[in-house]
Parts: structure tokens; C-alpha cells; sequence
């Protein structure tokens, strides 16, 4: 098995530093979409799709506040279609989509593979299908789906991973990939954790972990935790729970402490360059 660590999607917040972190006092931060793509005997599995050609294409469909305030620079060649394509597949070689969840930038690529098949939570699909507050009809952008994926819901009642809830054995999916339930951001959220086989040999941690939107900066897992103020306000602005998004953050915390797993969240410039640099995975 070979992981790619991807960015399929580029935002221009306003607020500089006070969105990132960085020491460099500049106006516009930049934020990536963190995307995994897995090669395994059976074709490819993607993690989240970031946006899609139909974005890049019709940037209307992410309506205009989202583009105000997110500032996405919507290039055809961050698709993941178009980097599946650069690694020499092709876009029907991705048979299974692993969503954390179904926001604008992590479903946007969807219709572009339209022949996979979208693993997510029930309760994420629910929210989706039928909202329930402002915020939900908000960041739910139906036309990202509107080719009528074929949606396999899951519900992570059952089985545990280092304490979480989690799904194993998913149809047509190696039985290195698993979910874990971390709502909050939104009703359904996910975290997506990959077996990578690496324990005892040197390599990276055992466990990669894709929070999605548990969390929005890598000083949040730090011992000490920290969050630029801006990031902060905007992940509490946009939550669904903030009991269950604060206890799930709490618990991922607890998790970084083990040397065998390496979290990562969607949208942070520095976990995915750390990702990019260090991971050696597969052969």
C-alpha cells in the first residue's frame, strides 16, 4: 500500500497569522485541503476530495459568502482528478471516496468520480439530505452530488481503537482503513485512520490519522495547546456541537501523546509540507 499526501484545494483566508499561526505578518493566510490517496491492489481509495473540476469550472455553486470569506483559489491542477491523472491513473481507477465529512471544500471533487463509491457516516448523509438549522443548509452545497453518487452510510457503533468507537471491515475496502467517530464539527464527522504497516521498522508511526475538521491548526494537539485567535472564532462559529467537538478534540489529544500514530487535520500549510516530507509510505 502507497499513501499520497495531496492538497486539492488552496484558501486565502483573510487574517494572516492570526489564521495560521506564521511569523510572517502577512494579510492573507493560506490553507490547504489535505487529501490522502491510497493505492491498494484493488485501485485507488481517496480521503476527502477537496474541490472538484465543477468548482474550479462554476465557482458559483460554493455560493458567494463562502468564497468571501474562504477565498479559494479554485486551480484545475489541485483537482484530485487532475493529480490521480499526473500519477498516471486514470480518474475510474478511483473506486472508493472516504469523506470525514461533507462541507464544500472536502466534497467539492466528487463528480468527478462518479463511478466510486462515498463511504461516510449516516448521520453526516442525514444532516445533508435533511437539514436541520441555517448553518447546516449553510455549508451543505448539494450540487457537488447532484450526479447521484453511489453513498455507502456507515455507523460506528461496535468496534474500538484506542478507545475511539470505530468501523472496521468496510465493504470493498482493505482492513487497513477504518473509521472513527469525531463529531462535533458537524453532526456526522469522521476521522479516517490508515494501518500504514510501518510498526518496529523505523519508518513513520503505524497509524495515520485524518481528523478532517476536529481540529483546524497543529498547536491544538501540542502539550501546551494554542490556536491563532481568527481560527479559533471561525471553528467555534462553525460548529455543530461544541461539548462533543471539544471532547473529541480532548481525546485526540490524548492520542498524540502515542508515538505509534500521526494525526493531521485538512487544512493546516504545516502538517501537510511535515506529511509531504517525512512520511515514507509504501514501498
Amino acid at each position: 500500500m502507497r499513501i499520497h499526501h495531496l492538497n486539492c484545494g488552496t484558501t486565502r483566508p483573510l487574517g494572516g497569522r492570526f489564521v495560521t499561526g506564521a511569523a510572517r505578518p502577512l494579510m492573507f493566510a493560506r490553507q490547504v485541503c489535505h487529501c490522502l490517496l491510497i493505492e491498494t491492489g484493488d485501485g485507488l481509495v481517496l480521503v476527502d476530495t477537496g474541490f472538484g473540476l465543477g468548482d474550479t469550472a462554476h465557482p458559483e455553486r460554493l455560493s458567494r459568502r463562502f468564497r468571501l470569506y474562504a477565498r479559494p483559489v479554485l486551480d484545475p491542477d489541485e483537482t484530485a482528478a487532475r493529480q490521480v491523472v499526473r500519477l498516471g491513473y486514470a480518474v475510474g481507477d478511483v473506486r472508493h471516496i472516504v469523506l470525514t465529512h461533507l462541507d464544500v471544500d472536502h466534497a467539492g471533487g466528487l463528480g468527478d468520480f462518479p463511478d466510486a463509491k462515498v463511504h461516510l457516516s449516516a448521520a453526516e448523509l442525514d444532516a445533508a439530505r435533511r437539514p436541520l438549522t441555517a448553518q447546516e443548509r449553510f455549508r451543505y452545497h448539494a450540487a457537488q452530488w447532484s450526479h447521484g453518487p453511489d453513498w455507502v452510510p456507515h455507523s460506528t457503533a461496535g468496534d474500538t481503537w484506542f478507545g475511539f468507537s470505530a468501523v472496521r471491515d468496510l465493504p470493498g475496502l482493505p482492513p487497513s482503513i477504518l473509521l472513527i467517530p469525531l463529531a462535533g464539527h458537524t453532526r456526522g464527522h469522521l476521522g479516517v485512520v490508515i494501518d500504514t504497516g510501518d510498526e518496529g521498522n523505523g519508518r513513520s508511526p503505524r497509524w495515520l490519522v485524518h481528523a478532517g475538521d476536529a481540529y483546524f491548526n497543529h498547536g491544538q494537539l501540542e502539550p501546551e495547546p494554542s490556536s491563532p485567535p481568527f481560527l479559533t472564532a471561525f471553528q467555534s462559529l462553525l460548529q455543530a456541537d461544541r461539548t462533543t467537538r471539544v471532547h473529541n478534540l480532548d481525546r485526540l489529544k490524548e492520542l498524540a501523546l502515542n508515538d505509534e500514530a500521526d494525526i493531521f487535520c485538512a487544512h493546516d500549510q504545516f502538517e501537510l509540507d511535515r506529511a509531504q516530507t517525512l512520511h515514507v509510505t509504501g514501498p
